[in-house]
């Protein structure tokens, strides 16, 4: 497979599975938004990785949210904080609203004292 090829491939596995965008800008591949089960995040992985130079042409930003019929728990939808990042800028992506910061303060009380002091490498409960 050409790297077209692999790009295509990617992409076409993420259809219908990833809720979010999944295109090609800049000769890097893009992957951002909500899976229902971890069984298809890890398909869109396995995928990604058939593109041998993944590592550095892919940017991937998928969640595993729970889906229909309970696959996946409620009580499974995190997200881990990077750097740069704020709890308004977590809500609106995840939760639709940047407003909804506060909901996301009240959901980690037990290892956040303040909203605007999140770190990297936290482990956030979006529900």
């Amino acid at each position: 497979m050409g790297m077209r090829d692999t790009y295509i491939y990617a992409i076409q596995t993420a259809k219908g599975k990833l809720h979010g965008n999944a295109e090609e800008r800049d000769g890097k591949l893009y992957f951002k938004g909500t899976v229902a089960t971890e069984a298809e995040k890890n398909e869109i992985w396995t995928a990604i990785k058939t593109i041998t130079t993944w590592q550095k042409d892919v940017v991937g930003d998928i969640t595993v949210t729970g889906g229909v019929g309970g696959v996946a728990p409620a009580a499974a939808r995190t997200y881990t904080v990077k750097a740069g990042d704020t709890l308004s800028a977590i809500a609106n992506d995840h939760l639709g609203s940047a407003a909804a910061y506060t909901k996301l303060f009240e959901l980690n009380k037990d290892q956040l004292t303040d909203p605007d002091k999140i770190k990297p490498g936290q482990v956030l409960r979006l529900a």
